[in-house]
């Protein structure tokens, strides 16, 4: 690991300041959002426009790099980033911000897809892995610093939109002045959506429902914080206890995925997720089990994520798993745009707990299905490896996850 720190240093300062950025200004919207008497349905589509966006930034980006460069797009991007964060306190309007949320999101995805490709280009075939798990550390910690830098000014006025326009400006300067040699960009062959599904039907109906959880936690957190009359100091550490949940909890069941059937840990762990889903439910208007709640559903849905993809790739050969992540995050995509408009809708027609009601709805789904997979064929005789990943990363690091099981699969016979 500090190898990969003392090669990497740089890029991943750069890449847990976009992320402080981009972790400032989702939940501060839905904060502000309430301050300005936006509708939930509002919100619920400004929030879900992010995700419209960084799905079709995830597909474009490639040909984008292709043709202009790693170091064009970066620069160009982060600009536009930074300056649609201070256009939101300049024209508060809830079509404005929708447009700027589709932009914002296919920036940070080409951000990420950028960021990356540097990172999977600098880490060799021995430090991979541990590269990865370092910028999934920062990821994740990025989202939880935010939180707390919402608590340095009025959510009413305009600093704390300039702050994350800031940071995000200050980001690409370590990056683009430290990395010298530009990596090739690659893509896998996608495999389609139809091939997907019969390999690993769980894992594409997991993915799908999963995406709406991770909308949910990442956006619509801070609009039930609001709705639900929480401070803004309690929003900051609701927000916050969803990551910290993922944190804690992504490699205790990362290890315990490579010692059981995954499918019923899956189960398990979305089980868990949909308790505490029902704690917020209904005791959400006390502070501390609203935390307890927060971190099971945080604390579940980054590993189902993980174990998803390990699942997946149980059922593949090796060969095939960097295809597969493709229609993997297309999947994800799709729930997480559809997630905020539902969970908007779910808020509007049952009150605050409509959040914890349509999550609960989700991950509760999911377990009920694992199980009833679980019946349908035999466990896989040969169990890939468990790679850690967040729910807010690109698809680079989501094809690098696909090489590093794809690696360790092939290895394993050798051994």
């Amino acid at each position: 690991m500090l190898q990969v720190l003392t090669s990497s240093w740089a890029l991943l300062l750069g890449v847990g300041l976009l992320m402080i950025g981009n972790g400032m200004q989702g939940t501060l919207l839905g904060i502000r959002g309430e301050i300005e008497a936006f509708s939930t349905f509002e919100m619920s589509v400004v929030i879900s426009a992010y995700f419209v966006g960084f799905l079709g930034g995830s597909r474009m980006a490639p040909g984008m790099i292709r043709r202009v460069g790693h170091v064009r797009v970066f620069a160009a991007l982060a600009s536009l980033i930074s300056a649609v964060m201070i256009l939101y306190p300049t024209i508060v309007d809830p079509i404005v911000w929708t447009l700027g949320r589709v932009l914002i999101g296919f920036c940070f995805s080409a951000v990420y897809v950028t960021a990356e490709s540097w990172l999977n280009n600098a880490a060799t075939n021995d430090t991979r892995g541990q590269a990865l798990s370092a910028y999934m550390l920062v990821q994740t910690s990025g989202v939880v610093v935010a939180q707390g830098l919402l608590l340095t000014a009025d959510p009413s006025g305009y600093v704390l939109f300039v702050i994350p326009s800031v940071l995000v400006s200050v980001a690409v300067t370590p990056i683009l002045l430290s990395i010298s040699p530009t990596p090739a960009f690659e893509t896998t062959k996608p495999m389609s959506i139809r091939q997907l599904f019969a390999l690993s039907p769980l894992g594409c109906v997991g993915m799908l429902l999963l995406g709406g959880v991770f909308a949910g936690q990442f956006g619509m957190s801070a609009v039930y914080g609001a709705s639900a009359g929480l401070s803004v100091a309690q929003i900051s550490v609701f927000v916050a206890t969803f990551f910290i949940g993922a944190l804690v909890m992504q490699y205790p069941i990362g290890w315990l995925s490579d010692r059981m059937d995954r499918r019923r840990l899956i189960a398990i762990v979305a089980g868990i997720g949909a308790l505490g889903a029902g704690v917020g439910a209904a005791l959400g208007s006390v502070f501390a089990p609203l935390l307890i709640a927060a971190f099971l559903v945080g604390g579940a849905s980054n590993p189902l994520y993980s174990l998803l993809i390990a699942h997946t790739n149980d059922f593949m050969e090796y060969d095939d798993m960097a295809s597969a992540s493709s229609g993997l995050i297309f999947l994800n995509g799709l729930g997480a745009i559809a997630g905020p408009l539902i969970t908007g809708w779910a808020m509007q027609s049952f009150g605050p707990a409509g959040f914890w009601a349509f999550l609960g709805a989700l991950i509760a789904s999911l377990a009920i299905y694992a199980l009833y997979r679980a019946t349908r064929r035999p466990a896989a005789a040969d169990t890939g490896a468990f790679v850690a990943m967040s729910l807010a990363a690109g698809p680079v690091a989501f094809e690098l996850a696909q090489e590093i099981a794809s690696e360790e699969a092939r290895d394993e016979p050798d051994a």
